[in-house]
C-alpha cells in the first residue's frame, strides 16, 4: 500500500510538474509571436489626428470618430488590452470564466489573443487566436498540454479579418486607415469593407445617436463537424468608458444567428488599454 501511495504521488507530482512546464511554454510562444507582431512598428511618436484626416467619411462615422476623442490625439499604432469574461462551446453548455490579454498591430492590421479559460477546478484551457500577415490561427490546448485545436485555412483567415475589423472600435483612429473602405448606410449605420493579403469581408457598423458604436454584423463562417458555412455573426457593445484619452465600449457578446436559432457564446468586458507602447510588450 506504501508503494501504490508513493507511486501516485509520484504520477500526481510529474503531472504537475508537466502541467507548469506546458504553460509556460505555451506562454513564451504567445511573447515570441507578440514580438514578431511588433518587429517592424515605428515606436517614434505618431501624428496626431486632425479634423480634415476624417474629411470623405460618412458623418455617422465621423461622429463616431469625433465622439470617441480622436481628434488631437496621436494615431493608435499598437495596442495592449485586457480582458475578462465567460464563454461556452455549446448552447446546452454551462458558461466558463476567462481572462484574456490582446495586442494590435493597426499599421500592419494583425492581432494576438492569448487566454486562460477555467475550465473546471483544477483544469484550464489555454487559447490563442492570431492574425497576422492575413492569415488566422486557432490554438486550443487543455492544461496548456493537449492540443485540442490548430484551425487554419481560408475560412479562418477571413474570420479573423472579420473580428479584426469589429474591434477597431477599441482603437478608433485604425478607421482612418486605407484598407478600410467605408460606405454610409443610413444616419445610424456604415458599411466598412476591410482588404488584406487578397482577402476581402465587410461587416456592418451601428451607432447610437450619440455616435456611440452598439454593434457589429457580417456573414463569417461557422464550423460544424468539419464543414464551414456562411452565417451572421453579431456582436452587440455596451459600458462605454475612456482610456487614455480615447472612448470606446467596454462591454459587449458575441452571438452566432444560427438556423436552429441564437447562440450567444461569448461575453467580455476590457479591463485595461494601453496604447502605443510596443517596447514594453
Amino acid at each position: 500500500m506504501k508503494y501504490i501511495l508513493w507511486l501516485l504521488i509520484i504520477v500526481l507530482a510529474a503531472a504537475v510538474i508537466a502541467t507548469i512546464t506546458a504553460r509556460y511554454l505555451f506562454e513564451r510562444k504567445v511573447q515570441a509571436e507578440v514580438k514578431e507582431l511588433f518587429k517592424d512598428v515605428n515606436a517614434g511618436r505618431n501624428e496626431a489626428v486632425t479634423r480634415e484626416d476624417l474629411s470623405g467619411l460618412p458623418d455617422v462615422v465621423q461622429k463616431w470618430l469625433g465622439n470617441s476623442r480622436i481628434i488631437g490625439k496621436e494615431e493608435i499604432i499598437t495596442v495592449r488590452l485586457k480582458q475578462k469574461g465567460s464563454m461556452r462551446i455549446k448552447p446546452e453548455q454551462s458558461w466558463i470564466p476567462f481572462e484574456a490579454e490582446q495586442y494590435f498591430n493597426a499599421e500592419s492590421p494583425g492581432f494576438i489573443w492569448s487566454a486562460d479559460v477555467k475550465a473546471a477546478p483544477f483544469i484550464h484551457i489555454a487559447g490563442r487566436d492570431r492574425y497576422y500577415n492575413g492569415k488566422g490561427n486557432m490554438l486550443i490546448k487543455i492544461m496548456s498540454l493537449i492540443k485540442v485545436a490548430d484551425a487554419a485555412g481560408m475560412e479562418i483567415d477571413q474570420g479573423a479579418l472579420l473580428r479584426y475589423l469589429a474591434e477597431i472600435i477599441w482603437f478608433p483612429t485604425a478607421a482612418l486607415n486605407d484598407y478600410i473602405k467605408w460606405e454610409g448606410m443610413d444616419d445610424t449605420s456604415a458599411k466598412a469593407t476591410m482588404t488584406c493579403q487578397g482577402v476581402t469581408a465587410s461587416g456592418i457598423f451601428v451607432f447610437d445617436q450619440q455616435g456611440n458604436p452598439v454593434s457589429f454584423s457580417a456573414k463569417r463562417y461557422w464550423e460544424q463537424e468539419g464543414k464551414y458555412n456562411l452565417y451572421d455573426w453579431y456582436v452587440q457593445f455596451s459600458g462605454y468608458n475612456e482610456f487614455h484619452g480615447i472612448v470606446i465600449p467596454v462591454r459587449g457578446e458575441v452571438t452566432w444567428k444560427l438556423p436552429e436559432g441564437d447562440f450567444n457564446w461569448f461575453q467580455f468586458e476590457v479591463t485595461e488599454v494601453e496604447y502605443n507602447k510596443p517596447d514594453v510588450y
